[in-house]
């Protein structure tokens, strides 16, 4: 099968297309035939090196994090699913990722694609919206009423943060620069800060979430919105430990979770979670190079799509 791998850490031209065997099965696996998949910041991030104390891999390693596909195998434990079933999940971090033509995956983190939905939306969810669910709704225990500030809205994991809280019925404000305001609010946002011109700390107040994308100076600014036990979470820095005492705070490291890709299925059936697609490339050694070139500028709005059929 087809697949880009990268057999040293580095710039985006160690990617490298090659002819590789199709993935063998465990019992309670199957076999993901990928129609498409997905880039996320942390796809350049391990490229990088910057990961590789965190997550031990050995070369050849073909990254990826987000599949949607139809099953063209399955393990002989498996009863929940059948040949031909049109079906997304976020895998376990193997070697083995989705940036190649099958990928295996335990079947208890497949969620079933909505009839509605392509292969290219249902292949912008996972990570992403598995990360903003767990942000919100695991970690932030959101209701409707809360407040909820919700930083670069106009991502992959802000985009669904937006989507999610509101859902929820919770006032949500974000913070994205001025040519994206139309585009958060059509997501639902209440308040709009313009990172660019405006100081999100000193025009919002008493908030009871805060879900940080940026780290830094802007978690560090971040807690000042919050009201006296309220919650940060954060996707970029661990929280300084000083603020303990009076706020609840994790930095959160996506769990995959079939259930909860059901529930974000869900909400899409409802009309509740739309999937924002930016570009889309093909899967191959440029395509993957231009769309690693992408991620890295920050500035990608919504999620960067591998069409893989």
């Amino acid at each position: 099968m087809k697949a880009i791998v990268i057999n040293q850490y580095g710039s985006k031209d160690v990617l490298e297309e090659k002819e590789v065997d199709k993935p063998a099965i465990g019992d309670d696996q199957v076999l993901v035939e990928n129609h498409a998949t997905a880039i996320n910041p942390i796809d350049w991030k391990l490229r990088e090196g910057y990961l590789k104390q965190m997550l031990d891999f050995e070369f050849p390693i073909i990254l990826g994090w987000d599949v949607a596909g139809t099953i063209s195998e399955i393990g002989k434990n498996v009863s929940d699913y059948s040949v031909g079933d049109r079906v997304f999940a976020r895998p376990e971090t193997t070697n083995q990722g989705t940036y190649a033509e099958y990928v295996p995956v335990d079947a208890h983190l497949l969620a079933p694609m909505p009839d509605s939905m392509s292969y290219e939306e249902a292949a912008a969810i996972p990570l992403a919206g598995l990360t903003a669910w767990q942000c919100v709704v695991d970690f932030g225990e959101i209701k409707k009423g809360d407040k909820v500030l919700i930083h670069a809205g106009s991502g992959g994991v802000g985009s669904y943060a937006i989507q999610i809280a509101k859902s929820f019925g919770a006032y949500v404000a974000t913070t994205a620069s001025g040519k994206n305001e139309q585009f958060v609010r059509s997501l639902g946002a209440d308040e709009f800060i313009n990172y660019r011109e405006q100081d999100f700390s000193e025009l919002l107040s008493d908030y009871d979430l805060v879900v940080d994308t940026m780290g830094g100076k802007v978690q560090e600014d971040s807690f000042k919105v919050l009201k006296k036990g309220g919650k940060l979470v954060s996707i970029a820095d661990q929280p300084p430990e000083k603020y303990s005492a009076d706020f609840t705070t994790k930095s959160l490291w996506l769990e995959p979770n079939g259930e909860q890709l059901k529930k974000l299925a869900d909400l899409y059936e409802k009309g509740e979670l739309k999937p924002v697609i930016g570009e889309t490339f093909d899967l191959s050694e440029q395509g993957l190079k231009d769309a690693h070139a992408l991620s890295e500028t920050h500035h990608a709005k919504g999620k960067i799509i591998i069409k893989v059929k």
